[in-house]
């Protein structure tokens, strides 16, 4: 649950007590992932991290950076796509990262499994030589630079499903199409929850404005600015294609509904003369002075039939001619 370990360029030393991890020489990187409470009180109290902070962590807030006297604490959050309440649909998932950056030690803090910051903590006890050679700031760049390139895979599985809803859009207009672009646009708007905030916040360190970051690690935090701005410009791309695939939707959908009215409105018109005819003729006149000579006609009934035959076919060549048809 709690792991530490110093490192300088002549190697690394892994410690089972943390608070030795911190008395060693070297830079020293505690690292709290899927812990508890009382875990990460013991972990602040020891590198004299404000509560106010480790609540930050606990209660998943925005991303940002806040600078105090002995270190920088940079609050970022990972996010993956997972299977939400319905089996077929995924939604977005995050979790907040700590990142406290102190002048000679890094304290990582998270509430759950920490993917992203245990890539760069092998990396660390493997002895990677440029890790080994740079201070804690260097060390943090890493992980967030690990948690913005995560952030690119979500954005490679949003977009396979905006193609996959463009595709159908304009043949199915279920209503589980509907659902689909709805879900993408939720997801979207909530990436951009985690993703706009998170700028920011690199963007403080990028600036060097803590005294913890240094110089030659500028370049680097601004090179993760530069990536962050990319992403939340393809999530403002992303949610303009959505917004335009359910315009699509919605088009379809209207134009389906013209089709079906444009042929009962035909199928109307059609019967309206004819309903005219029959109710002229279910009218009983035999026995009246002002009665019609034709009912006593042989060939009246097919007369009447056949000349309502020529009426609907009329009308029918009529609307095919017009583009009604």
């Amino acid at each position: 649950m709690i792991s530490a370990a110093v490192y300088d360029a002549d190697g690394v030393t892994e410690y089972d007590d943390f608070s030795a991890a911190k008395a060693a020489a070297g830079t020293t990187w505690v690292r709290a992932s899927d812990a508890s409470a009382a875990e990460l009180d013991a972990v602040a109290d020891a590198f004299g991290i404000h509560s106010l902070a480790v609540e930050d962590v606990r209660n998943n807030v925005r991303p940002k950076t806040e600078e105090f006297a002995e270190y920088a604490f940079t609050l970022l959050k990972t996010a993956e796509l997972t299977t939400g309440d319905q089996s077929f649909r995924e939604e977005v998932r995050d979790e907040a990262i700590g990142l406290f950056v102190g002048a000679d030690w890094l304290v990582t803090l998270a509430t759950t499994p920490d993917d992203p910051v245990g890539r760069v903590w092998d990396a660390v006890v493997r002895g990677n030589e440029r890790l080994l050679q740079h201070g804690p700031d260097f060390t943090a760049y890493r992980v967030m630079d690990v948690i913005v390139d995560e952030y690119y895979e979500l954005l490679d599985d949003i977009e396979d499903q905006i193609e996959a809803v463009e595709e159908s859009v304009t043949v199915a207009t279920d209503i589980e199409t509907l659902e689909g672009i709805n879900a993408i646009r939720r997801d979207l708007l909530s990436f951009r929850k985690v993703a706009w905030p998170a700028r920011e916040a690199v963007g403080v360190l990028a600036r060097g404005d803590p005294t913890q970051i240094q110089a030659p690690t500028e370049k680097y935090y601004r090179d993760v600015y530069d990536h962050l701005v990319g992403v939340v410009d393809l999530t403002e791309t992303y949610r303009d294609l959505a917004a335009g695939t359910r315009d699509i939707y919605l088009n379809t959908v209207s134009q389906s509904t013209n089709e079906v009215m444009k042929v009962l409105t035909v199928i109307a018109t059609i019967f309206l003369p004819l309903t005219f005819v029959v109710g002229v003729y279910g009218m009983n006149f035999a026995d009246s002075p002002y009665n019609m000579p034709e009912l006593a006609w042989t060939y009246g009934y097919p007369a009447v039939m056949i000349g309502m035959a020529i009426l609907t076919v009329g009308m029918l060549v009529y609307f095919r001619r017009r583009g009604f048809l």
